[in-house]
């Protein structure tokens, strides 16, 4: 009989580990590369729904090019927040590709987080202008954090424009991230001033079935770039018109969940970030263009970070050993 260990790695030891943003956006971009080459196996996201507006996700990927295989078992709860809790939660399993044995089990909250920020900036390096400064983040909690560290390693952004339903998450975004980033943060008390006269905007609210649309026709404008995470959930159908390219992280995902009844008014979809990284679909080609392109979330970016926290965490003797 056998015997192994599994590393067991917390939310403070993922942490612990520091694993840097640029790194993370290197990452995610080979993967996506590597996806477009078609070198990755990433099925649809399967999962669950036991509340209005919740999701319980099963989100697995290998990626031979970097030997990450693996897991993701994540929930999104927005009713969480009443109770003090995380919307987002879970763990992610990283297995050995040449046994299929399991090599470590992770908090996910944390990769979650930096991924989906990574996932934006590498968006916004092949749509976004690349002179791009003034940045609109609407949803101010996690996202916000995360979405603004990832932009900054990319682009010389001189303001933020911060927008929340609950003013003291954005004065508290605002004041952190003045201090860690350096970048002028103005806290606007109306969504529109979050998206007008931006080049970068990013939306991060819950994601609902039924979208509530604040976003009309007139406020983007000519030339921005905007990267909905909470999927089609802040824009109106006819908002989501005006984009010159529609885009998304996973065409195969989208189409997964559009069959589940989400995503039913969105434009003719254009290309998704593996065929434009690795060059088969274009992105930007003028300045002037409006470009969206919904991120929806991808698990080989989850098993793209996962398997540089796992090996950062070992080499630094991190983390527990438990026997399988």
């Amino acid at each position: 009989m056998y015997e192994t260990n599994l590393l067991y790695l917390s939310q403070s030891d993922v942490g612990a580990v520091g694993l840097a943003m640029s790194e993370i956006v290197e990452a995610l971009e080979l993967a996506l590369r590597e996806k477009g080459e078609r070198r990755v196996e990433m099925p649809p996201k399967p999962g669950i729904h036991p509340l209005p507006d919740s999701f319980i996700h099963a989100m697995p990927a290998f990626i031979p090019a970097i030997g990450s295989a693996g897991v993701k078992w994540v929930s999104g709860f927005p009713q969480n927040k009443e109770r003090g809790l995380p919307y987002i939660s879970g763990l992610l399993i990283l297995n050995d590709p040449e046994t299929g044995i399991p090599l470590c089990v992770m908090d996910c909250t944390w990769i979650t987080a930096a991924r989906t920020g990574a996932a934006t900036a590498v968006a916004a390096k092949y749509l976004a202008r690349p002179e791009s400064s003034r940045v609109g983040h609407l949803g101010c909690g996690v996202q916000g954090r995360t979405n603004a560290r990832a932009l900054a390693e990319l682009f010389t952004i001189e303001e933020i424009r911060a927008y929340d339903v609950d003013s003291q998450v954005a004065t508290d975004y605002a004041e952190a991230m003045r201090a860690e980033l350096g970048i002028a943060v103005t806290v606007v008390g109306r969504p529109q001033e979050a998206v007008r006269e931006c080049d970068i905007v990013v939306t991060a609210g819950p994601i609902l079935r039924v979208p509530h649309a604040t976003i009309p026709t007139g406020w983007m404008e000519p030339g921005a770039f905007a990267c909905p995470l909470d999927f089609d959930s802040y824009w109106h159908p006819a908002a989501l018109a005006e984009a010159d390219k529609f885009c998304t992280d996973g065409r195969e995902q989208l189409s997964f969940y559009q069959q589940a009844g989400y995503f039913q008014n969105i434009p003719p979809l254009h290309a998704d970030l593996p065929e434009i990284v690795c060059g088969t679909r274009s992105g930007r080609e003028s300045i002037e263009e409006r470009i969206i392109c919904c991120n929806l979330g991808l698990a080989l970016a989850d098993m793209a970070t996962a398997i540089r926290v796992y090996r950062a965490a070992v080499d630094a003797g991190i983390g527990t050993m438990l026997p399988l």
